[in-house]
């Protein structure tokens, strides 16, 4: 059934009391609803124009503005909480927005009282030693031939990396209430931008924020949709969520994530325990739930060419391999066993076996190839080369060679779906 919708940012409120409390006192402190005061353009969202900020044009290597963003004019029932925010000290010019303030949450105190990590440190996998359990998972970031992983176990407790791979920004981010991972280039016509926690949500998903226009970005979309980026999308960079065993296997030098942030935390502990149990109502949701699968479900999503389909967990741990063609492409999902749940049990490591998937094109060499499940292994037809999730040949002829990964969602059903439209699901 679904929950009702709220119209009001400061009835919102009355919402956070002992349940945000209990749920977030690992990562930071709960409080109350806020936002500034100005009155809104009604048509479509110009460029940003700071004058030491963003500035105009259409699109750079990394980002690019919509089209067309309808803008949703401030309203009256805004205004307290405008004014809240304002004395919160936030400088954002809330009178660009492409969403009602009353779809925002306030779930914490203040921004970045669950800190993102600035100053990344890394170490090689095979140096890691017992420091990670095998079995626990961490996202994956790959920019061409160069890759890095970020423990869950951390990310749950900062949710953004401000980090640079192959001489590009980039963010590494995580939203535990949506399972949401996701990559981003943190450019935007030039300006590179560091993204922090905003200790705000919508339909359950991590706003950030960047350091320039102070602007508000759907963790899940790449969106920003309050301030003067609204309009503009950061680009995504390919990331997979996967064991910590998979990743040490395909990348022994690879560098991984170590735990001196400079913040103390109970890293490998899980504040949101049995939050994927499947019979939970998502935290601070609000909005309408799709039925066609239970809202905690892990789904794989691709978008290619407006075309959208999620890939359920509970599909691919039976198929292990999925063919597909999506938005013209020829695509393949790999699923391996062996990750646990980062939301399940109180210890990560201890938590239930969910699995992890990548997607990628089919070329290699400039033919395509096939891939099969046979007797607990991923083969290829060409030379039966042994593979894994992060797309890598471990055994055979094509040993070390590595597919081309695509971008890709990796979600709860309810996070990805509310946030657009039009979502089939894959059907074997």
């Amino acid at each position: 059934m679904a929950r009702e919708r709220l119209t009001s940012p400061s009835r919102r409120r009355l919402l956070l009391g002992a349940g945000a409390v209990a749920l977030l006192a690992a990562c930071g402190e709960p409080a109350a609803t806020a936002a500034p005061t100005a009155s809104p353009p009604s048509a479509v969202a110009p460029a940003p124009d700071p004058t030491a900020g963003p500035g105009a044009g259409d699109a750079d290597p990394g980002g690019a503005r919509r089209d067309r963003v309808e803008l949703v004019p401030l309203a009256e029932d805004e205004q307290e909480a405008v004014r809240n925010w304002v004395d919160d000290g936030w400088q954002t010019d809330f009178s660009i927005k492409s969403v009602h303030l009353s779809e925002v949450t306030q779930a914490a105190a203040k921004r970045d009282i669950i800190p993102p990590i600035d100053a990344p440190k890394f170490r090689p996998a095979a140096e890691v030693g017992g420091d990670l359990p095998g079995n626990e998972p961490v996202a994956v970031l790959q920019i061409e031939d160069q890759v890095r992983a970020y423990p869950l176990r951390i990310l749950t407790f900062h949710e953004i990396v401000n980090d640079e791979l192959a001489g590009v920004p980039v963010a590494a981010t995580f939203c535990p209430l949506c399972n949401t991972a996701i990559g981003f280039r943190r450019q935007i016509q030039g300006q590179t931008l560091r993204m922090g926690v905003s200790a705000n949500l919508r339909a359950s998903n991590l706003l950030m924020w960047d350091d320039i226009s102070e602007s508000w970005w759907q963790q899940s979309t790449g969106d920003a949709i309050v301030g003067a980026y609204t309009g503009w999308q950061m680009a995504f960079l390919p990331m997979a969520i996967s064991s910590f065993d998979t990743y040490r296997e395909s990348y022994r030098d690879g560098p991984v994530l170590t735990e001196e942030t400079g913040h103390n935390r109970r890293y490998g502990s899980n504040p949101y325990v049995g939050y994927d149990s499947g019979n939970r109502k998502p935290f601070l949701f609000f909005g309408e739930l799709d039925e066609r699968l239970p809202a905690t479900e892990r789904v794989i999503v691709v978008e290619i060419g407006g075309d959208q389909v999620a890939y359920p967990f509970s599909t691919l741990s039976e198929l292990r391999v999925v063919h597909d063609r999506v938005g013209g492409e020829d695509i393949v999902v790999l699923f391996t066993p062996g990750t646990a749940s980062a939301l399940g049990a109180g210890t990560i490591a201890e938590a239930r076996d969910v699995g992890a998937a990548g997607v990628f094109k089919t070329g290699l060499d400039g033919r395509a190839l096939q891939f099969f499940f046979e007797e607990g292994l991923i083969l290829d037809d060409r030379t039966g080369s042994t593979w894994n999730s992060l797309g890598l040949a471990t055994a055979g002829e094509l040993r070390g060679r590595a597919l081309t990964p695509v971008v890709h969602g990796n979600d709860f059903w309810f996070s990805w779906v509310s946030l657009r439209q039009n979502v089939r699901i894959y059907q074997a």
